[in-house]
């Protein structure tokens, strides 16, 4: 299962490019309601050697008979050369496709946020020949959804909250409140979602607290994360068992060689032996047999 933040920041708005209207009310923005989103090819390489590859794009045709175009970028961390592909990207989908674009950038931390959402002007000062005004989204501004019933009024925005405040100190109650949303949505549903939160939460911390609830709350789920985490447990009750039945071996020896060695062993001693599931420290008592004088002498560290 692929495990990367940057591929659940925008490819939850291929899955869910309504997800676009509910992003752009949270952004006071009105743009008119979509009618159709279709999902265009991300290569915007030209025939010489440069490529360019947007991350999602997509093309919505709203109910007054307009189109525009929706570019969406992850952005993980600044880059200073990032404005200067944006710029590039909006200008090259316009020369195209002929329909106005727009850039959405997603972030998971309030610096990059900030340092995305400045406009950036191409151009002499004297007369900047283009302004780059991405729209932001990210921790600075993304509802902190806490409340299961909150988010089941909108699981794909609930999502892409809880991607972008995957570092926030409120993650684990945001997890919680969507383990809880998913519970009675049908599985074709909540699959994906489960999916795009756990590529959004990467290697953060939080990432195994969503791996418990989802193995807690959402058990009757078949999407890999789900088989993935329940085949973690049948490796680990395997490691148990072995490491178990390695502990009997060892017990059984230390036995054998205090009865060869007619050292008396009293139940107290035979009891703590058996009851011993540490295999490294029945390995240390059994080595001490050799010059112990007594059974309980083999409990001595050296």
């Amino acid at each position: 299962m692929v495990s990367s933040p940057h591929e659940a920041m925008h490819r939850i708005f291929q899955e869910y490019p309504e997800l676009f209207t509910g992003v752009s009310q949270v952004l006071g923005l009105n743009f008119p309601p979509p009618v159709s989103a279709t999902v265009l090819p991300t290569d915007l390489t030209e025939s010489r050697p440069v490529e360019r590859r947007v991350d999602t794009l997509l093309r919505f045709d709203t109910e007054d008979g307009r189109a525009f175009l929706l570019a969406v970028e992850a952005q993980g961390k600044k880059d200073p050369d990032k404005p200067g592909s944006w710029a590039y990207y909006l200008s090259y989908l316009y020369t195209k496709y002929q329909v106005p674009p727009l850039l959405l950038v997603v972030c998971q931390d309030r610096a990059t946020a900030e340092w995305a959402a400045r406009p950036v002007t191409i151009g002499p000062a004297e007369w900047p020949a283009l302004t780059l005004r991405p729209l932001v989204v990210g921790p600075h501004n993304m509802p902190l959804i806490t409340n299961a019933a909150e988010a089941r009024k909108d699981l794909a925005l609930a999502t892409l909250a809880a991607i972008t405040h995957a570092a926030e100190p409120e993650a684990g109650a945001i997890l919680k409140a969507m383990s809880t949303a998913l519970r009675d949505v049908p599985e074709t549903i909540a699959n994906p979602i489960v999916e795009l939160i756990a590529q959004g939460l990467g290697k953060r911390p939080v990432a195994q607290q969503w791996r418990n609830l989802v193995a807690v709350d959402l058990s009757f789920y078949t999407s890999p994360m789900s088989e993935e985490l329940r085949a973690e447990g049948e490796v680990r009750g395997e490691a148990r068992g072995e490491a178990r039945g390695e502990a009997r071996g060892r017990a059984e020896d230390i036995l054998l060689l205090l009865k060869l060695r007619d050292l008396a062993v009293s139940d107290e001693v035979r009891e703590r032996i058996t009851e011993c599931t540490d295999p490294e420290l029945l390995r240390a008592w059994l080595a001490r047999i050799l010059t112990a004088t007594t059974a309980e002498e083999i409990f001595e560290e050296a």
